[in-house]
């Protein structure tokens, strides 16, 4: 079962967060923002020894990427701008994403995930390298046929082949279900690897996930995100599922702006969230927590909530009949 969070580097370089995960429960340490950015990260000393005391805990390394700046650099553009996106007005940009349907952008992303796979090895073999940030996908004539979801997907299965091939093979590589890519894939069938993860950003954490009209105003609904998490458990195995919550998220509750306001910390609705997860099979979660960072502990040093949720966790395993999931 993963009990993890997913932190950046400047929360990483500044906190020793090893020693507070082992002490908390908390069983894995996801690494953030983009890939270059880690990848300075961990080849620096504070990286080496973030390595170093993972291990010592027996913590779980992985990172959790929004990617695909750096695996299609946008300079390519000049270079050939059919490998990019076509926008709705049928014009190729270079903005965000790329076109799934063609070749040279595969290759050319495929060669730089293992690149960057292996310089950022994860130690439970779990790789997350996302599409970009909500942002839109092709709508040329043959990436048009299909879905956000659907899209993403191609690449994915395509990743997670070279991932198998040239770094591990036993490699699992994320799918991500947020914003644009909430509706589960139907044309797309997933290859072997690739896993289910689930990211309600924009429900309201007032509530629990569990009560179906709780919503944040102009958004969807609980009961919609219960409805689509459903509909993606038809195509992906909930055994290998992951939902990425935001329960520890002080960046997203300060509108990631700094300085950061406190953590409003809600034991009862991550409970409940738990609860109404766990009823689908799902075992593995993870939860944002960036801006933990030291600036954010000395203005708010009492983050006894890092312990209530890994209790949390604790409670949920040990229930009937739980299974470990992981891959």
């Amino acid at each position: 079962m993963t009990r993890g969070i997913v932190l950046d580097v400047n929360d990483l370089s500044t906190v020793d967060w090893p020693k507070r995960a082992k002490e908390a429960g908390i069983n894995t340490i996801a690494t953030h923002v983009t890939p270059s950015q880690v990848k300075s990260f961990i080849q620096s000393e504070k990286g080496r020894t973030f390595l170093s005391e993972c291990e010592k805990y027996g913590i779980w390394v992985e990172h959790e990427l929004h990617a695909m700046a750096d695996l299609l650099p946008r300079e390519l553009f000049s270079e050939d701008s059919t490998m990019f996106r076509m926008n709705e007005k049928g014009v190729r940009v270079g903005d965000f994403n790329l076109c799934v349907h063609s070749g040279k952008a595969l290759d050319i992303v495929c060669r730089n995930v293992v690149d960057y796979a292996k310089v950022l090895r994860s130690t439970s073999g779990r790789y997350f390298y996302w599409i970009d940030d909500g942002q839109p996908m092709c709508k040329c004539p043959d990436c048009g046929k299909f879905s956000d979801s659907e899209q993403a997907l191609i690449l994915e299965n395509r990743m997670v082949e070279a991932l198998r091939k040239e770094v591990d093979p036993k490699a699992t590589l994320a799918h991500l279900a947020y914003i644009n890519t909430l509706d589960p894939p139907r044309k797309i069938k997933p290859a072997a690897g690739v896993f289910l993860e689930f990211a309600p950003i924009h429900r309201t954490w007032e509530k629990s996930i569990s009560d179906t009209a709780a919503r944040q105003p102009a958004q969807i609904s609980h009961g919609d995100y219960l409805r689509l998490l459903d509909a993606n458990l038809e195509v992906f195995p909930a055994e290998t599922a992951q939902v990425l919550e935001y329960w520890l998220d002080v960046s997203l509750f300060s509108h990631w702006k700094k300085p950061a306001v406190q953590l409003p910390w809600n034991r009862d609705v991550f409970l409940q969230d738990l609860d109404a997860y766990g009823k689908r099979g799902i075992r593995n979660f993870s939860s944002f927590a960036v801006y933990m960072d030291s600036a954010y502990v000395r203005k708010y040093p009492d983050v006894s909530f890092l312990k209530a949720y890994g209790d949390g966790f604790a409670a949920f395993e040990h229930r009937p009949n739980p299974t470990s999931s992981r891959p």
